[in-house]
């Protein structure tokens, strides 16, 4: 009878999950749907780049975006966030190969402010550095230093965002999905996020949820500082989430998966993706065990319940147990196919799940153990929770 109820459960999830939770598996939410035509008046744009020993990717990084085709005034900020392994130099000598010194401004990064996440504190300098540029920017690109942009990425950015009216618009970039721990949690990676965010409901201004995704943000300069500018956010863990909170109470923002800006950082193997994980897992559980505990028990219920009913029960609980497998694999189609991948990877989705169980898990660990948000050799989750207290 035990085994019944939860067989049936695990497929109540499935049936809320396809119905119920916005359609986000049909990951519809793309840039190449419709292009919204040109503005009027193409506004300037300044694009704000934190790097932090970024060598052996920051050159393709500046050189896309220094080859925009965008007919606004355009520029670009690199904050050197610190780096000892030469990023500045080597994205100077990329614009130096475009002929493009004259819109690259390199700032060397002032110390970590106390209460302040890497990221955010770069970002921070780099707007008030596009602030004394001429003309000032009214709209702002972050965008992170292992990111590639298509050359007509910017343009097609701006062209939503003037036509929408807009206080953002941000791309899921493209990861990259070469090894097999890549080819196996990557996608599903996106497909979490989606179903944490659904894209969708994003999308509706009259949604509460928010979010974005921190490649790729163009923001309305204007709408940031009446936001209060990034310092509003700048303990945030999941920065970008945070960044498209913030945003929503100023107007609309938008959402979507794109092939217009590609991640060209390896991820590596299943330890390096776990360590990407469980960066953050644990802060989006509000640092609470109890949370945690119930986060971990709807993974198993989710993920593990049925394969498990369905290879050994009988009956009902068997039959359940099928079908909730198949709604899950099902469902995780649309995003295989954008990431051209096997569709068979839909029927390893428990063991996908028991692998994000385990790095949410290895989240909380490293925060008790004092490594949590670990990133570039700082622990930032410590310093969310030292700000939090003060």
């Amino acid at each position: 009878m035990l085994s019944t109820v939860l067989a049936v459960t695990s497929l109540a999830i499935w049936i809320y999950m396809i119905v119920g939770r916005g359609r986000f598996w049909l990951a519809r939410e793309r840039d190449d749907a419709e292009h919204p035509g040109d503005p009027a008046r193409w506004p300037a744009v300044c694009a704000v780049v934190p790097a932090r020993n970024e060598a052996d990717v920051i050159a393709r990084s500046i050189e896309a975006l220094l080859a925009q085709d965008y007919p606004g005034s355009f520029r670009v900020v690199l904050v050197d966030d610190n780096s000892d392994d030469g990023t500045a130099a080597l994205a100077g000598a990329a614009a130096e190969r475009l002929g493009a010194q004259d819109r690259l401004d390199i700032l060397i990064g002032a110390p970590l402010a106390r209460g302040w996440t890497g990221k955010l504190w770069a970002l921070e300098q780099g707007v008030a550095r596009a602030l004394e540029l001429d003309p000032k920017p009214e709209l702002l690109l972050f965008t992170d230093a292992d990111i590639a942009h298509t050359p007509d990425n910017l343009r097609r950015l701006v062209a939503r965002a003037e036509a929408e009216a807009l206080s953002l618009v941000s791309l899921m970039a493209r990861l990259r999905c070469d090894s097999f721990a890549e080819k196996m949690l990557i996608p599903a990676f996106v497909f979490f996020f989606d179903m944490l965010f659904p894209f969708g409901q994003v999308n509706d201004p009259g949604h509460k949820i928010a979010a974005a995704a921190g490649g790729c943000m163009l923001l309305r300069r204007e709408a940031l500082m009446r936001a209060g500018g990034v310092e509003a956010i700048r303990s945030a863990i999941i920065d970008d989430c945070a960044m498209g909170a913030m945003m929503k109470t100023q107007g609309p923002i938008w959402l979507g998966l794109t092939n217009r800006a590609e991640s060209i950082r390896s991820y590596g193997g299943f330890r390096e993706i776990g360590k990407m994980v469980a960066r953050s897992a644990y802060a989006q559980l509000r640092y609470s065990p109890w949370l945690l505990a119930g986060a971990l028990i709807g993974m198993i219920v989710t993920y593990l319940f049925p394969p498990y009913f369905a290879l050994f029960s009988r009956g009902l609980a068997l039959w359940s147990g099928l079908l909730a497998w198949l709604l899950m694999a099902l469902s995780f189609q649309p995003m295989l196919r954008f990431y051209r991948r096997s569709p068979l990877w839909g029927l390893a989705m428990p063991a996908i799940g028991a692998l994000y169980s385990v790095y949410t898990f290895q989240s909380a660990v490293d925060v008790w153990t004092g490594r949590g948000g670990l990133w570039k050799g700082r622990a930032q989750a410590q310093i969310q929770n030292t700000s939090a207290r003060a």
